[in-house]
């Protein structure tokens, strides 16, 4: 496997290792809040003792990441990435930043939630790629769609709840001419757990997922013109797109805040398990970062327990 620092790649944006912890909350923080008004002006983060009680309403900090990405699922070879990584809190009513991810909320009862949610993946060079070279770069992506989230489970101390989560979400890609490459479905079950050895929040999530053809063709079609004695033409299927699993770990430390996340993916039995692009049937994906969080808001928003 190859390593890339971000001196040479400098296109995956930001806010992955958000994204990848989004997938697997790293304890989930669904509950109704008291929707607030998006005033009250900057309080620097060590006069907190002096803020009124409750949690503030945004927060905001900045920090550094370092993830491994292999190039796509089912690609053999990996790239590591060191990112800046900005904190972003915001407890509002309808929209929230917290560590289940960003999301507007569009419904929210006593056990189910519908949302919009986010995802991504890192873009690839096929010139460094062995799979790929002499093929079009695959373009980094943003996913956005609703999910619906349903609580199963949630023990009497509310320190573990599980959840059922149906994200369905339409792939973008991130370029000069973005362009829509399908729709993405996975659904999966999620453990939070809160106060794991000691103060973190740990996050279990896995499930299938599933992707039209179109998505399948974009990451691992091989058009006739590109197709070589080693990589025949391929068109791909839509369907079935292997299962993933996710353990994710927040926690903070004063105004610091660390986070990580492991990620396997296993793509046997895939629609297109038999392209030529798929070399690796089964990879992890891991990240850890940290954040120093500089400013809150003075208004605070009460949280139901």
């Amino acid at each position: 496997m190859r390593t890339l620092l971000a001196a040479r790649r400098v296109r995956a944006p930001a806010f992955l290792l958000a994204c990848a912890l989004a997938e697997a909350g790293a304890f989930a923080q669904e509950l109704p809040l008291v929707g607030p008004n998006l005033d009250g002006s900057v309080v620097q983060k060590g006069d907190a003792s002096t803020l009124p009680q409750g949690e503030p309403l945004w927060e905001l900090g900045l920090g550094i990441a370092a993830v491994r990405f292999p190039d796509y699922r089912g690609s053999d070879q990996a790239s590591t990435h060191v990112l800046p990584l900005p904190f972003v809190a915001y407890r509002g009513r309808f929209l929230r930043a917290d560590r289940d991810g960003a999301r507007a909320i569009i419904f929210a009862g006593r056990r189910i939630e519908l949302d919009v949610s986010v995802s991504a993946s890192v873009p690839s060079d096929s010139k460094d790629n062995r799979a790929r070279r002499g093929m079009p770069d695959l373009a980094g992506t943003f996913e956005i769609g609703p999910n619906m989230n349903v609580e199963l489970w949630q023990s009497a101390d509310r320190r573990f709840k599980l959840d059922l989560r149906l994200p369905v979400r339409q792939a973008i890609t991130l370029e000069r001419s973005p362009e829509a490459i399908g729709v993405t479905f996975a659904p999966n079950l999620n453990l939070d757990i809160r106060n794991f050895a000691g103060r973190w929040n740990l996050g279990l999530l896995g499930g299938p997922v599933y992707a039209d053809r179109r998505h399948h063709q974009y990451f691992y079609g091989v058009s006739p013109e590109f197709a070589t004695s080693a990589r025949p033409a391929y068109q791909a299927s839509g369907g079935y797109a292997g299962w993933r699993a996710v353990t994710a770990f927040s926690r903070r430390v004063g105004n610091a805040w660390l986070g990580g996340f492991v990620r396997y993916d296993d793509l046997d039995g895939a629609a297109f398990a038999a392209s030529p692009l798929v070399r690796r049937e089964r990879s992890f994906t891991a990240g850890f970062g940290v954040s120093w969080i500089f400013a809150v808001s003075n208004q605070r928003v009460a949280i139901q327990e």
